[in-house]
This record gives structure tokens, C-alpha cells and sequence, in this order.
């Protein structure tokens, strides 16, 4: 019996391998979830719906530009058709445009906030109907911890994060009364492939200076946090909304 049993999930951002999405889809249909895996890249999101059917999970693939609610309006309309509900949905895409706060252009901005909230914001629109009506459904938002507290270099991104952290309380507030939960996941400095090959570059030259100021002295994986999300979209976490899960290592607990 799986944790997720016949329950149907959204993941957004799923095609990245090693990716927080790809994780997540992953243990959502080892624990028994219809997984709907979404992502602008079509290859690779493809592949993950491959690896899934391989282990025998149930998952299908949908191309999706998260920035844009026709494509969110196809994601639901699809899922709907084919499993009848949407019990769950992962807001995890993603982009960091990491860059001294004087070199971010209004267009680095724009792109970060639309990619980063806008795109919850769109996502949480386009099911909440459904899970009101069904008076039921976990909305789990991939915030960071660069969203809770000051990081260099990094004005656009923790704008963004900190945006999605108060959007999910807000939510959850709201819809709590009609029985659907609403939680955010903070990662700390994780080992994953962020678009910004600038990023992945940089994480990588400083990985031991990150680990030094990380309690548990490591960085964190993908399925740290799709361990996280699985909790959240399960009937454990039915007493659970309006939080924030710091996946970090203990690293703002300092």
C-alpha cells in the first residue's frame, strides 16, 4: 500500500536530471501516485515519464511553459480528462539568475519573477477550483531559503522566493476552510542542475567553502526534498498547512 495511493499529481519542472521535479515525480509514483510530469523541455520530460512507466508508476508527460495560463489551462483540462481529479500539485519550476544587484537588468527581473511566481501564482489558480469543489487537495510550493533570508547577489531570485513563501500562507488561510492545504519547501544549497549553467558552475567551485557553513556538512540532494514533498501530499501531513519546510541542512538555523 502506497502512501499516494490512487491519488493525482501535478509536478512542474520535471524533465531536469538530477532535478528536485524529477525526484519528486519519481517517489510520488513509487508511492502510488497518477503522476502528470510537466516541463518546457519535451526530451527530457519525456524521459523522466519513461523511467517511471519502466518501473511500472503510472505517469504521463505534458510539454508546459509554466509562464503561460493557456498551456496551464491544458494541463489541468488533460489531467482532468484522463483521471478524473487533481488531488496534488508540485509548484517546482524554476530559474536563478544570480548577479550583483547593479547588473540585473529590468528583463532579468521580469523573467525571474514570471518564471519563479507568477508561475505559482498561475498553477494555484488554474486547480484550486478543483480542489474546492472536491474539498480536498495539497498545494505544495518549491520555495528557498533564499526566500526567508538575505543571500548576495541573489535581489531577483529571493524576490521571487520570498514572493511564493507569503502566496502559500495566503492560501492557505484562504482555502483552509474548504479543506486544502497549502505548504512551501525550502531548499537550501542543493546538488542539482538549476538552468543557469553559471549557477551549476558556481556551486560546484565552492562546495566545500558551502559545506563548511552547512550543520549537517553536506549539500543536499534531489530526493531530500521529494522525500519532503511526498510527506506533504500525503494523508500524514492532514494537520499541515501554512508551512514552511526548511530542507537545509540546518543551514539558517544559525
Amino acid at each position: 500500500m502506497g502512501r499516494l495511493d490512487n491519488k493525482v499529481a501535478i509536478v512542474t519542472g520535471g524533465a531536469s536530471n538530477p532535478g528536485l521535479g524529477h525526484a519528486t515525480a519519481h517517489r510520488f509514483a513509487e508511492e502510488g501516485a497518477k503522476v502528470v510530469v510537466t516541463d518546457i523541455d519535451k526530451q527530457n520530460g519525456e524521459k523522466t515519464v519513461s523511467e517511471i512507466l519502466e518501473k511500472k508508476g503510472e505517469a504521463i508527460f505534458i510539454e508546459h511553459d509554466v509562464t503561460s495560463p493557456k498551456d496551464w489551462e491544458k494541463v489541468v483540462s488533460t489531467t482532468v480528462e484522463k483521471y478524473g481529479k487533481i488531488d496534488i500539485l508540485v509548484n517546482n519550476a524554476g530559474i536563478a539568475i544570480i548577479k550583483p544587484f547593479e547588473e540585473i537588468s529590468e528583463e532579468d527581473w521580469d523573467k525571474q519573477l514570471n518564471v519563479n511566481l507568477k508561475s505559482v501564482f498561475l498553477g494555484c489558480k488554474s486547480v484550486i477550483s478543483h480542489m474546492r469543489e472536491a474539498h480536498s487537495g495539497s498545494l505544495i510550493n518549491v520555495s528557498s531559503i533564499a526566500g526567508q533570508v538575505g543571500l548576495s547577489n541573489c535581489t531577483a531570485y529571493s524576490a521571487s522566493k520570498g514572493g511564493v513563501r507569503l502566496l502559500t500562507k495566503t492560501l492557505a488561510v484562504e482555502y483552509g476552510p474548504h479543506n486544502v492545504r497549502c505548504n512551501s519547501i525550502h531548499p537550501g544549497y542543493m546538488r542539482t542542475n538549476m538552468n543557469d549553467p553559471d549557477v551549476v558552475a558556481r556551486r560546484d567551485r565552492n562546495s566545500n567553502d558551502l559545506t563548511i557553513s552547512i550543520p549537517l556538512g553536506r549539500m543536499g540532494e534531489a530526493l531530500d526534498i521529494a522525500d519532503c514533498a511526498v510527506y506533504l501530499a500525503s494523508d500524514e501531513s492532514n494537520y499541515v498547512t501554512g508551512s514552511e519546510f526548511n530542507v537545509d541542512a540546518g543551514y539558517t538555523a544559525r
